[in-house]
């Protein structure tokens, strides 16, 4: 597996002068319920970076940005926010500075809170001459820490989901809950966080989400990159 975090500067050079595309997985610091961990949204963007590694080796994994947009999750626990317009800051000069040494940048997202500031960074950069792509994966189902994300994470690291304790939040349908969750927060429709139904989840499901998502991602990273690479990085 390429990895930014494991490459030597002359490595990263010699990818880039090869044509690989910089993948950076973007996800958050949130509340996920009772039984899912803070960081299931960056853990999840992790996994399908890297599992779309294994489709095309001219993609590079970047080191995941952990923090990101959350305001709808402030008063539980744990949740670390960074606001909009510091989220929208952080993925510019992020490209900004990247763009000076790969032709291509994805933005690769898993946190919903993030679309906004994700949308206007991309335009910014794109009105300034940067190559960024931005891509989100094609799930549907609970909102929030339900059975999608159940599933996801038992596929990623069962021994951090607390099956014991996964428990139906609200289960409204999304467009009868979005207009309050822009209102409210999470808070003020769930009292444990959870927009959904965890019931049902399974590691083999989690496990062809991810498939399916790699798959969708590596498909658009061969649609942006200049040309194969062939270039080891000595871990």
């Amino acid at each position: 597996m390429t990895r930014l975090s494991d490459a030597t500067w002359p490595e990263a050079g010699a990818l880039a002068d090869a044509g690989a595309v910089l993948v950076v997985p973007v996800g958050a610091t949130e509340q996920h319920g009772p039984h899912l961990p803070l960081t299931t949204d960056t853990d999840i963007a992790v996994a399908v970076v890297e599992a779309a590694v294994g489709l095309d080796p001219g993609l590079v994994v970047a080191p995941p940005v952990a923090y990101g947009s959350s305001g709808e999750h402030e008063g539980f626990a744990g949740t670390v926010s960074i606001g909009q317009p510091a989220t929208e800051a952080l993925l510019v000069e992020l490209v900004r500075s990247a763009t000076r040494t790969f032709d291509h940048v994805v933005l690769a997202c898993t946190h919903g809170g993030n679309a906004g500031p994700l949308a206007r960074a991309r335009d910014r950069l794109v009105a300034e001459g940067h190559p960024v792509t931005v891509w989100w994966p094609r799930w549907t189902g609970d909102l929030h820490a339900g059975r999608t994300e159940t599933s996801l994470m038992l596929a990623i690291a069962p021994h951090r989901v607390r099956r014991d304790r996964a428990e139906a939040g609200d289960r409204r349908a999304a467009d009868e809950l979005l207009p309050l969750l822009r209102a409210g927060g999470v808070g003020a429709v769930s009292a444990n966080g959870v927009l959904g139904d965890p019931d049902g989840a399974t590691a083999d499901e989690g496990r062809e989400l991810i498939r399916a998502a790699a798959a969708d991602l590596a498909t658009l990273v061969a649609g942006v990159r200049r040309r194969p690479v062939d270039v080891e990085v000595t871990p």
